[in-house]
């Protein structure tokens, strides 16, 4: 971590500490939980039943400024358990914490009265925090634990400069005004019920956007030579623990009984293309074999943690599994990775960074497993030119991965695509196929997967987009607003006309004025209206309109649908 780096940490850290200072000034019966800094900010937790309103929050941010302008050194002491204990004799959340610290010795620091268990560090005194700003609140379970009581987090953020505050909150306003959850209700695109918390519902337009997505992922991979499967949702106990998932990430995975046999509803897609690739007696020339699957996937997620489309219960995997001889990986891994950045430059992600994460702590197979599938991976990257970081520790259970981080138009990263190499799987289900020397051989799995979760993907698209989707993805294309009702039989045709050669057209033939017509398209975001009146009926013209361009003038409806064809070929 660079220098820098550490330093807004620290300040960050520090921050949070004033806060806590403050709340505890301005109501002492607050208990204190933790008050770490993470990316942007800071945060703290405390036990206030009544909770904090917006009016706290100011009068909290008056009393942080006060100690702030005392300039109060951080003072780091270290003291026994059993001082620790009378320290905090009345905060039962630190006492949990001290308790369950192995040290007999314990650091505390202290700014003025104010004292806080921490390892530190902390910067030198409480005015060199020069720009902050309490953002929010919510609740929080001590330690995450739903069994915990719940706490008041308060969010925070801290900056070297009031400039680079200013930016952040400007940051977080357009975030704001991008935000999936709200412009799909906006845009009707999807909703979330009570009666099936995590699981989204897709409304009419954001069918149409899932499966313009799904189209395009077709093609694409049938141009590159994979094999489209399909595989059941529900598979038995056995297929769970032969394939590590059971022992590994059942804590995740949702269960029913059939013929009192114990099933999961599938996490993953890979155990069930295993059992179609085993189907059949495999030869070497069968070799790479390409199956891609857009599976259904359901995942337990905590509720506390579930947030719109990027966070859900489930989702549609594009999953897609190579099965390959050793000697193929590396072109199998590269072509891949050429897929992966011609996709992302299709809705218009082309800045991006690669990380190679290698083996976890927790994991199945063997060390020449892990030390073969990390070598081959990084041979890939190299021999594909590409720059990378790598990530110690954070690869899946069954192998070490390439993950791709795109960046969005208000500068977030997302992890989205991966590529994953697999020697254990194809070990514990004892795949096989026969080599060139009439002998059995076991292949190598690759797992990859391009946008991820579509459901979340489609969430990182709306924000991207503000709402304005490219033509190719706009739910509706184009909306014909006739300005009389003579017009509407022409508005028709022209909607006629325009649906069949594959447009997405509707008309909007209310009795409204074409001004109020026109404003309630740009709220929708459609990218064209087309208006039509007297003139335009008798020329068979329309009058254009384009959502960023505005005014384009009256055009033929013939050279109209062929500038959207061409526009939508582009």
């Amino acid at each position: 971590m660079a220098e820098s780096d550490t330093d807004i940490i620290t300040l960050r850290h520090s921050a949070s500490h004033v806060l806590a200072q403050a709340v505890k000034e301005l109501y002492p019966e607050v208990k204190l939980g933790i008050g770490p800094a993470i990316e942007d900010g800071f945060y703290y937790d405390f036990d206030r039943p009544e909770g904090f309103t917006p009016e706290d929050l100011e009068k909290i941010e008056a009393a942080m400024q006060k100690i702030i302008a005392k300039n109060l050194p951080f003072e780091r002491q270290e003291v026994t358990r059993q001082e620790a204990e009378s320290l905090f004799a009345h905060e039962p959340y630190k006492l949990e914490l001290i308790r369950d610290l192995e040290d007999n010795v314990i650091s505390i620091y202290r700014q003025g009265d104010f004292i806080d268990l921490c390892r530190g560090p902390h910067i030198a005194s409480t005015g060199r925090i020069k720009a902050f700003k309490l953002l929010s609140v919510a609740g929080a379970y001590w330690r995450g634990s739903e069994k915990n009581p719940m706490l008041q987090r308060i969010y925070g953020t801290a900056w070297n400069t009031k400039k680079e505050l200013e930016e952040y909150l400007n940051r977080l306003e357009e975030a704001r005004r991008r935000d999936h959850r709200k412009l799909g209700k906006e845009l009707d695109l999807f909703s979330f019920q009570e009666e099936g918390p995590g699981f989204p519902f897709w409304h009419p337009n954001g069918t149409i956007i899932y499966n313009a997505i799904v189209d395009y992922w077709r093609k694409v991979h049938i141009d590159g030579g994979y094999q489209e499967i399909k595989t059941p949702m529900i598979l038995n106990e056995s297929l769970w623990h032969r394939s590590g998932h059971w022992d590994t990430y059942r804590e995740n995975m949702y269960f029913v009984e059939i013929d009192e046999q114990v099933c999961s509803v599938k996490p993953m897609n890979c155990p069930g293309g295993i059992l179609i690739y085993k189907d059949s007696l495999r030869s070497y020339r069968d070799l790479p074999m390409r199956y891609c699957e857009l599976g259904h996937v359901h995942r337990h997620e905590k509720s506390g943690v579930l947030h719109g489309l990027f966070r859900v219960r489930a989702f549609t995997q594009d999953d897609a599994h190579i099965y390959c001889r050793q000697e193929q990986i590396q072109e199998e891994v590269c072509g891949v990775i050429n897929l992966i950045k011609s996709i992302y430059s299709r809705f218009g992600f082309n800045e991006y960074r690669i990380e190679l994460s290698t083996r976890p702590s927790k994991s199945i197979g063997t060390d020449e497993m892990w030390e073969t599938a990390e070598t081959s991976l990084t041979e890939a990257l190299k021999a594909s030119g590409i720059t990378y970081a790598v990530n110690p520790g954070d690869g899946a259970f069954y192998g070490p991965k390439i993950d791709f981080h795109i960046k969005d138009s208000v500068g977030r990263s997302w992890q989205l695509g991966t590529v994953q190499l697999d020697f254990s799987m194809p070990e514990r289900f004892e795949m096989e196929y026969i080599g060139e020397d009439g002998k059995p051989h076991r292949p190598v799995m690759i797992h990859r997967a391009v946008l991820g979760s579509l459901e979340r993907f489609i969430g990182i698209l709306i924000e991207e987009y503000a709402g304005a989707f490219p033509l190719w993805l706009a739910p509706v294309q184009a909306v014909v607003l006739p300005i009389a009702d003579r017009h509407a039989e022409y508005a028709g045709k022209v909607a006629g006309t325009l649906r069949s050669l594959g447009l997405r057209v509707k008309v909007d033939s209310r009795n409204e004025k074409t001004g109020f017509k026109i404003r309630e398209a740009q709220v929708q975001k459609i990218p064209y209206m087309l208006i039509v009146g007297d003139r335009e009926a008798s020329e068979d013209k329309v009058s254009v309109r384009q959502r960023e361009r505005g005014d384009l003038g009256a055009m033929p409806l013939s050279d109209f649908a062929t500038q959207v064809k061409n526009e939508l070929t582009a």
